[in-house]
């Protein structure tokens, strides 16, 4: 009773727990598993501290429970991120429902809206579609919205941010309506957004694969969240409406196609009546109706029953009598076909630019992307044409392969967080138990005991959330020849990549291949440092060191956003390395002057070193060799021919003079 009457507001199991924590953190801390057994609110967690001070418990006691606290919020946070994408991969799941098994398209539109307001958690959200017969844009469904004028809000074509979404085709957010002079206000459009109190407002295209004659995607409608107080929209939650507005083009475009081919059956219908040589045209059409039929309905349940890509790529290649391979953005490939076709790249730039499924050699190419952002490609080789029902169910099939990369991306993150973390305790602290962190290797796939390729890299301070992203990206999709994947993890001021030494290549080439994709991927300059391939804790560890002293040596060259590796640093290399470079030094410093003296029997290497250690005079060196003057000379030249004009240069000079002196230590 006491506690509760010191501390009215202290529930009181929680002051009965802070009291035993003057002799002992073990009640709070299983309070702690408790608290997050039950999901509560982050705000309980620091109230044990807080009690435990109060009562007058001892430092060690309050210095682990605060540990166990810090520990147990890490946890809390995790689970809600975690509750959150379930909840996003959950909807998304439940839109492909829907559309599999409803032909009600308001009903579809109404469960896409909602499910938009809920996941970003907005108070209202809209979608909006144009009437080509008033030449304006009306709303077609709303959720949370209190306003009848809102609700009614007819729109000229052009106007408010729904114009600026339709006429770039691309997402807008705002974070204050009233205020912003990127697009058209109109009294109207005003007035009904003032009457509904809405402030902060997310727009994203609803997109069909078909162009418009000027070129670009056709935009069908946009779909809206918008909030009534100042936000900014994360750009995850941009991604998740893009993705919803997928799915609402897609329900659009299905019963479009469906009236048309009501539209079509019913003028063959009647054709037929009237003329006996339209029956043909009449079952072709038919036929293709429920061919298109059929496909919908076996890529559906694919993506209902969670099929991989192969399968994917196998079930698209026996509707369309072909060779079907899914690759990744980079142009590696996921399934299917080996071997990255010809110019690739270019066929999917202007696939993604027109929108829909282009020629490519004898076969066909279909960009996949989720909004604006290009997730990969699916390549049809085999049929030379394709008629106009095929091609639409070719572009079709890029929607669904869109959505399961989406899923495949969103498992691969999860699971490289949790390699992540055996990465950054192998580097905080790999002799304290190595035989565990080969064993949690082992569990979560990644052999410490095979040889890696450790890569740091470093950005800007204000860009290393952006790094750590693009470094999940880069590894995405990526294995090497065994199956084994690559993980990635932030460390100290670094993120940091351990690739199988098997599918990285040469550290210098790794590394300048990372820095160019990284900076791609984040925006801006990456500076990437590589280590030596190792195998096991300690090895590793010596490797990071090594590409963090190389990433700090190309800072100080002046070298920031490259790639390199010790060993290609030359004798910096050799300063920063841990010696296992000095004999690759010499070699590649020495190497034609060593082979030239080996074939020939000459003393070229004896020769150099003399004319050095006698301060560059001939007439010293000649008395040091025991040779005429002019058999100096001769040798000198034959070395300039042999390693370039330049070598008498500072900078070359001094990197001879010590690999020279190197040798001498081999």
């Amino acid at each position: 009773m006491s506690g509760t009457m010191d501390d009215p507001g202290t529930p009181p199991a929680v002051d009965a727990l802070a009291g035993a924590a003057v002799d002992t953190a073990a009640p709070a801390l299983r309070r702690l598993l408790d608290l997050l057994a039950t999901g509560a609110a982050a705000e309980d967690f620091p109230e044990l501290l807080a009690q435990a001070r109060r009562q007058g418990a001892c430092p060690a006691v309050l210095a682990e429970l605060e540990e166990g606290i810090r520990q147990a919020l890490q946890v809390h946070r995790r689970l809600r991120q975690h509750r959150r994408r379930e909840a996003e991969l959950t909807a998304l799941f439940d839109t492909a429902t829907d559309l599999a098994g409803s032909h009600e398209l308001d009903t579809v539109l109404q469960a896409i809206v909602r499910r938009a307001r809920l996941l970003l958690g907005t108070d209202t959200a809209y979608l909006t579609l144009p009437d080509p017969v008033a030449g304006d844009t009306y709303m077609r469904v709303t959720d949370g919205s209190v306003s009848p004028l809102f609700q009614h809000l007819r729109l000229s074509l052009g106007d408010g941010l729904g114009g600026l979404v339709a006429q770039r085709a691309r997402p807008y957010a705002t974070g204050d309506y009233r205020t912003d002079e990127r697009f058209r206000h109109t009294g109207r459009i005003d007035a009904g957004v003032r009457e509904e109190g809405l402030v902060a407002i997310l727009g994203v295209p609803l997109l069909l694969g078909a162009v418009r004659p000027e070129g670009g995607h056709r935009v069908i409608g946009v779909l809206f969240a918008a909030d009534r107080a100042p936000r900014v929209f994360a750009p995850e939650q941009v991604a998740l409406l893009c993705s919803l507005a997928a799915h609402a083009a897609v329900a659009l475009d299905t019963a479009n196609a469906l009236a048309d081919t009501r539209a079509a059956l019913a003028e063959l219908n009647t054709a037929n009546a009237e003329l006996n040589t339209a029956n043909t045209v009449i079952q072709a059409h038919a036929a293709a109706v429920q061919r298109a039929e059929q496909a919908h309905d076996r890529l559906t349940d694919l993506v209902l029953r969670g099929a991989d890509l192969a399968e994917l790529a196998a079930e698209v290649a026996a509707l369309l009598g072909g060779e079907v391979a899914v690759y990744g953005a980079e142009g590696h490939p996921l399934s299917g076909l080996q071997g990255t076709p010809r110019r690739l790249t270019e066929a999917v730039e202007r696939s993604r630019a027109e929108g829909r499924a282009v020629r490519h050699g004898d076969g066909w190419v279909h960009a996949v992307l989720a909004g604006q952002e290009l997730l990969g490609s699916l390549v049809l080789r085999g049929p030379s044409g394709l008629d106009d029902a095929d091609r639409r169910l070719f572009e079709r099939a890029g929607v669904v392969t869109a959505l399961l990369l989406l899923l495949r991306r969103s498992v691969a993150e999860a699971e490289n967080r949790v390699r992540g973390e055996l990465l950054t305790d192998l580097l905080s602290a790999p002799e304290r138990d190595q035989a565990g962190l080969l064993a949690r290797g082992r569990r979560l796939g990644v052999d410490l005991t095979r040889r890696h390729l450790l890569l740091v890299a470093e950005a800007e301070p204000d860009g290393r959330a952006r790094l750590a992203g693009a470094a999940a990206q880069y590894l995405f999709g990526r294995r090497g020849r065994s199956g084994a994947r690559g993980v990635s993890a932030e460390h100290g001021e670094a993120v940091v990549l351990l690739l199988p030494a098997d599918e990285a290549g040469a550290p210098e080439q790794a590394a300048e291949a990372a820095a160019e994709r990284l900076a791609h991927l984040a925006g801006q300059p990456v500076t990437v440092g590589a280590g030596q391939p190792a195998a096991g804790p300690l090895a590793l560890a010596a490797a990071y060191a090594e590409g963090l002293r190389c990433v700090r040596a190309l800072r100080v060259l002046g070298r920031a956003g490259q790639g390199a590796s010790v060993e290609s640093l030359g004798f910096l290399g050799v300063l920063l390395g841990d010696g296992h470079q000095v004999t690759g030094f010499v070699t590649r410093t020495l190497g034609p002057l060593l082979a030239y003296d080996a074939r020939r029997g000459t003393e070229l290497v004896h020769t150099l070193r003399a004319y050095f250690a006698c301060g560059g005079s001939l007439t010293r060196a000649k008395d040091e060799l025991h040779v005429h003057v002019n058999t100096v000379v001769q040798r000198l030249e034959r070395v300039g021919r042999l390693l370039g004009s330049d070598w008498q240069e500072p900078e070359r000079a001094l990197e001879l003079q010590l690999a020279l002196r190197l040798q001498l230590l081999a």
